[in-house]
Parts: structure tokens; C-alpha cells; sequence
């Protein structure tokens, strides 16, 4: 058939009710759509759905997450004091995740509204490298929360800053080429035997994803690992000068600082480790409902990452305050950032 192919109004099949019937339903291949009786033959309950709800909740978890993540990139960018490494970082995260929310929205809107090629392979790649940015910019924020503690007296020093760009540099260079992938040519829209769970990215597109992302996880994981090591030897250090290691300020920081990266590094895997290991083990023949329950929950590390960095973090508490009230409550203004806050 010479006749073009509709695009999908959905991230995973042209059918639009596959997530309800697990993909089984008859389809012709020709034109990518669920055939169906005539509508005058059948009850409402057997008519097909307009809008497939997992994209209603996908388009909801982009507007909470563009929300949160804008609040967190405003107040950055208006207070000068937020200029540290520490800062640029967490502002990287949350620009990152502030573009993945607005992705998903922008998503929803164009497949349904537009039903274009070209505004759906914009769309995925704005994801795409949004959410490879969100993924970079946490093992930047790791790799700078491990040499914060390796070179404590000269963390402070504008070689520190000179690397954090660079990372920044970097981690949005390549995030930018990721997305482009789609947009270039390298999707599965003129052949469908070659789609991944999310369309339109190929199957080897997904298993580059998946796969650098457990490679990030294992680079994370061992630099946490070190920054154990380093905190116990400190605490250590500190416990035979004090003779009573509880007691010390800085150990109860530090540990703070580690106590937060294990709720990063946890929060991270469990959001995104089932998501990246179904897409390696799974193809565009495999349910949708599958595929959206993974893909749902990797959507809501984003949602989470303010919680933990921005909104944990006190000067940000501070100018959060001055944002919303004029004002700084003296609990909040009384207590000092360290380098272990996260």
C-alpha cells in the first residue's frame, strides 16, 4: 500500500486501546491501526478510547515535574549567592528534569493535537536528552560530592569551578547528541520491525540508553562506595581526637551528606532500574501496559530530585523563604551549609 502510515498517538502503539488489551487485538499491518467494527454496531463500552490514560498520567507527571523543577531553576538563577559548583550542579538537574516535564507535556500535545512525524521525533528527542542530562547531572553531582571530601582544603578553589563547567560542558553535549538520534534519521518509523518498547526509537537506540545507564549506575555506585571509605576515615580521625565520635559536628554532617547519597543512589535504582532492564529484554510486540508501568515510575525520579537536592538544601531553603513569604524564619536563617549538605 502506497498510502503513508498514520502516526501513533501514543509512545508505544498506533493503537490507542493496546494498553487495555495487552497489544493482542487484530491489526493491519499496512496502516499501523486497530481494526474495529463499525461504530453504529457496537455498545459504548466496546467503542476505542480517544486518549489512552497511562499518556494522561505520563502528561500530568511532566506538569508536576516542569512545576517543581522551574521553581528550583528560578530561584537559582535570581540569587547570586547560589553560584557555587554545588549550585550549578543542582541547577543543571533541575533544568534537565524542568525540559523532561516539559517534553512530556509537549509530547501528549503534538500526538494528539498535531499527529505529525516531524513534531513526534522533536518531541521524543527532547525527552531523550532531557532525561540523559537528569541521569549525567546526577553522576556530576556524585562525582563533585567525592571530591568535595577527597580534596576538602581546596575544594573552594576555581579549578573546582573550571571542572564543574566542564562537566556541564560535557553532560549537556552529549545529552543534546542523544536526542538528536531520532531526529537524524535513527527511529523506527519507516520500519516498525525495528521499534523498541517506546516508539519511535530503534531497539538499538534503547539498549545504547539502557545500557550507559547501567554503566552511570556502576561508576555512581563505586564513587559512593569511596565516599564511605572516607567518611568512616575521617569519623575515625575525628573519634581519636574527641574521644567521642557522636558528639562531633562534623561527623553529623558528613554522615548527613552519605545518608543523602544513599537515598539519592537508592531513589535513582528504584525508579529507573526497571525501566532500563525490561527495555533491554523487550520489543515493540510486547504489551504496552508492561512498558508503561516501568516508564511511569523512571518519570517520577524527577519528580523526586528537588525533594532530595534543592529543597533539603538550606541556602536554597533560604531563598525559597525570601521567594514565597519576604522573610527567613530563624531556624532556617540560623543554621550554616557545609559542604556535606547535598
Amino acid at each position: 500500500m502506497s498510502e503513508e502510515s498514520p502516526v501513533t498517538p501514543s509512545w508505544l502503539s498506533p493503537d490507542p486501546t493496546a494498553w487495555a488489551s495487552g497489544g493482542g487485538g487484530a491489526m493491519d499491518n499496512s496502516t499501523g491501526l486497530g481494526t474495529f467494527p463499525p461504530e453504529e454496531t457496537m455498545s459504548p463500552s466496546q467503542l476505542p478510547l480517544l486518549v489512552n490514560p497511562w499518556d494522561i498520567v505520563l502528561c500530568s507527571s511532566g506538569t508536576l515535574i516542569a512545576c517543581e523543577n522551574a521553581l528550583v531553576v528560578l530561584v537559582i538563577w535570581q540569587n547570586p549567592a547560589l553560584r557555587a559548583p554545588m549550585f550549578l550542579l543542582i541547577g543543571s538537574l533541575a533544568l534537565a528534569d524542568l525540559l523532561a516535564g516539559l517534553g512530556l507535556v509537549l509530547h501528549f500535545t503534538c500526538a494528539y493535537l498535531l499527529r505529525s512525524d516531524a513534531a513526534q521525533l522533536l518531541t521524543v528527542g527532547l525527552v531523550v536528552a532531557s532525561f540523559s542530562a537528569s541521569v549525567f547531572s546526577l553522576l556530576a553531582i556524585t562525582i563533585d560530592r567525592y571530591l568535595s571530601l577527597y580534596y576538602a582544603l581546596t575544594y573552594n578553589s576555581e579549578r573546582t569551578a573550571a571542572f564543574t563547567y566542564t562537566m556541564l560542558v560535557l553532560l549537556w553535549g552529549l545529552s543534546l547528541c542523544l536526542g538528536l538520534l531520532p531526529v537524524t534519521g535513527v527511529n523506527c518509523l519507516a520500519e516498525e520491525a525495528t521499534c523498541s518498547v517506546v516508539r519511535p526509537l530503534t531497539k538499538n537506540n534503547i539498549a545504547v540508553l539502557s545500557v550507559s545507564f547501567l554503566l552511570l549506575f556502576g561508576l555512581m555506585l563505586q564513587l559512593y562506595v569511596q565516599i564511605c571509605k572516607i567518611v568512616m576515615r575521617h569519623a575515625h580521625q575525628i573519634a581519636l581526637q574527641h574521644h567521642f565520635l557522636a558528639a562531633t559536628p562534623h561527623y553529623v554532617t558528613t554522615r548527613k551528606g552519605v545518608s543523602t547519597l544513599a537515598i539519592i543512589l537508592g531513589t535513582f535504582a528504584a525508579c529507573w532500574m526497571p525501566f532500563t532492564v525490561y527495555s533491554l529484554i523487550a520489543d515493540y510486540t510486547y504489551p504496552p501496559l508492561y512498558t508503561y508501568a516501568t516508564l511511569v515510575p523512571a518519570t517520577y525520579n524527577s519528580v523526586i530530585n528537588p525533594v532530595i537536592y534543592a529543597f533539603r538544601n538550606q541556602e536554597i531553603q533560604k531563598a525559597l523563604w525570601l521567594v514565597c513569604c519576604g522573610c527567613v524564619p530563624a531556624s532556617v536563617a540560623q543554621r550554616a551549609r557545609t559542604p556535606s549538605d547535598v
